[in-house]
């Protein structure tokens, strides 16, 4: 089997490469030939035509399939639709961050699976089920493709699109090295997130191992009998043992914790809800996220302004910590927070809208 330069990391690339005599400095020659050209480096330093010849044997550059594109005329968000060599098609969103004149840029919001498992209530994703995970390069591949597709630089990357990416922990950690080498994308640690709804074991693993990109986790409800509806995740990693996880990810790496909150009408906005996070992550440095609920299927609906202002004012009073309303774009074109959805999305957005016919 060819090794695929977009897989590894460019010290996995040395080591994979010794036996041919790659250097060090080839190895990350080849990282960045792959990554920012897709293709092999020039002949020329430590890279002689026969060396050349053996590496276009040995190696292989993968690519992703574009598979469909959409721009949103509201807000300008682009959702992208992908495949690799496995079967299933997952979605990647560009968004756009064009409000500072000098600093134009993107973050990518990417997939780690095709599906979901984790089933959670209230997004499309997880009613797919779960398909497979994404090798490292179809991680690192969403990021190349948006930013060959983009007249402004890719400044950040946020694991929040298709999937748990503490499930598929080692390709996920490895995709987030090479788009953060300087052979690679060279996106600084500190701007690439991953989100998860808590995968304690992976938090864990994540805080032993002192990773620099920054931890988001999804926790939606203080109540462990709400967030067990919501969230099934609960039943196999209660809150509990998730905030103990997150209070040892604190100390070792001196972080506030940010927690991301799906703000459901009637469901989770009320003051007890704010007194119940405030008891439970009492001592803990946290920052809220919060986010309106995107359900397509209409199930769950976002809350009205005034219980988002009265939810927001109780939050602040109990909590004394940060609390920020994140902006969900790319409604329009189902490429917000929770409607990503690979085929079936897509069939259903057909059926929807009366296009394909």
């Amino acid at each position: 089997m060819p090794i695929l330069l977009k897989n590894q990391t460019s010290t996995e690339l040395r080591a994979s490469l010794a036996h041919a005599g790659v250097t060090p400095q080839l190895a990350r020659r080849l990282l960045a030939a792959a990554v920012k050209r897709g293709e092999l480096p020039a002949l020329g330093g430590d890279l002689g035509a026969r060396l050349r010849d053996e590496l276009r044997a040995l190696t292989e550059i993968p690519h992703l399939t574009l598979d469909r594109k959409v721009v949103s005329p509201r807000d300008g968000f682009a959702r992208y639709g992908f495949r690799g060599r496995e079967p299933g098609l997952f979605e990647a969103v560009r968004i756009p961050l064009l409000h500072r004149p000098g600093d134009l840029k993107y973050v990518a919001c990417v997939s780690s699976q095709v599906g979901c498992a984790m089933g959670c209530a209230f997004c499309a994703t997880g009613r797919m089920g779960f398909h497979r995970n994404l090798a490292a390069w179809e991680i690192v591949d969403q990021v190349v493709k948006l930013q060959a597709d983009s007249p402004h630089p890719v400044r950040g990357v946020v694991f929040m699109g298709m999937g748990e990416p503490l499930l598929n922990y080692d390709a996920v950690m490895t995709a987030i090295q090479i788009l953060s080498e300087p052979c690679g994308m060279a996106i600084s640690a500190k701007a690439i997130t991953v989100s998860t709804v808590g995968i304690i074991p992976g938090i864990r693993r994540f805080t032993a191992e002192g990773r620099r990109a920054r931890l988001v986790v999804s926790l939606t409800s203080a109540d462990p009998v709400q967030r067990r509806e919501l969230l099934p995740v609960e039943q196999g990693h209660p809150t509990p043992d998730l905030i103990e996880a997150l209070r040892e990810y604190h100390a070792a790496s001196g972080q506030r914790v940010t927690l991301a909150w799906t703000m459901i009408s009637g469901v989770n906005v009320g003051e007890a809800d704010a007194q119940k996070l405030a008891d439970l992550t009492r001592g803990l440095p946290i920052k809220l996220d919060l986010i309106d609920v995107n359900d397509p299927s209409g199930q769950f609906r976002p809350p009205s302004a005034a219980e988002r202002d009265h939810f927001r004012d109780a939050l602040r009073a109990k909590l004394g910590m940060p609390v920020v309303r994140r902006y969900s774009g790319g409604q329009d074109i189902a490429g917000a927070c929770g409607m990503l959805a690979g085929d079936r999305g897509a069939c259903q957005r057909e059926q929807n809208t009366g296009a394909g016919r």
